[in-house]
C-alpha cells in the first residue's frame, strides 16, 4: 500500500531542492531527485521494493507538477494572440508536458534507487 505521506515529503523535498537548484550551480536536478526520492524512502520504510516504488512516485510527482505549470505558462502566453494564438498555445503547451512528462519518468529512476537506499537505511 502507498504511503502517500512518505510521497508528499519526498515531492516537497524535491521540489524545495530543485528550487535551490536552479539558483545554485552544481546543485541541480539530480541531486534534487536523489535528496527527494530518499526522503520519500526513508519515511515509507519497508525494504528495497517499497522505497523504491515510494521514490519513483515523489521523482514522477515532481516532474508532472512542473510540466503542467509549463503547459499553463505556454497556453496563458499563447492568449496574448487571441483565441487562435490561445489554442496554438494550449497545443505547443500539451506538447511541452508530453515531452516533459516522459522525461520525468525516466528522471524518475534516480529518484526511485535513492528512495530504495533510504528505505533499507531506515529498517
Amino acid at each position: 500500500m502507498t504511503d502517500w505521506r512518505a510521497v508528499g515529503y519526498g515531492f516537497v523535498v524535491t521540489f524545495l531542492v530543485g528550487a535551490i537548484g536552479l539558483a545554485i550551480p552544481g546543485l541541480g536536478q539530480l541531486t534534487a531527485g536523489l535528496v527527494g526520492g530518499f526522503v520519500a524512502g526513508y519515511v515509507a520504510r519497508g525494504g528495497l521494493a517499497r522505497g523504491f516504488w515510494h521514490g519513483l512516485l515523489a521523482g514522477s510527482l515532481g516532474g508532472l507538477v512542473v510540466g503542467l505549470l509549463l503547459w499553463l505558462a505556454i497556453a496563458v502566453v499563447g492568449l496574448a494572440g487571441g483565441p487562435v494564438g490561445g489554442a496554438a498555445g494550449a497545443l505547443t503547451g500539451f506538447g511541452v508536458f508530453a515531452v516533459a512528462a516522459v522525461i520525468a519518468l525516466v528522471m524518475a529512476v534516480e529518484s526511485a534507487v535513492a528512495g530504495a537506499i533510504g528505505a533499507v537505511l531506515n529498517d
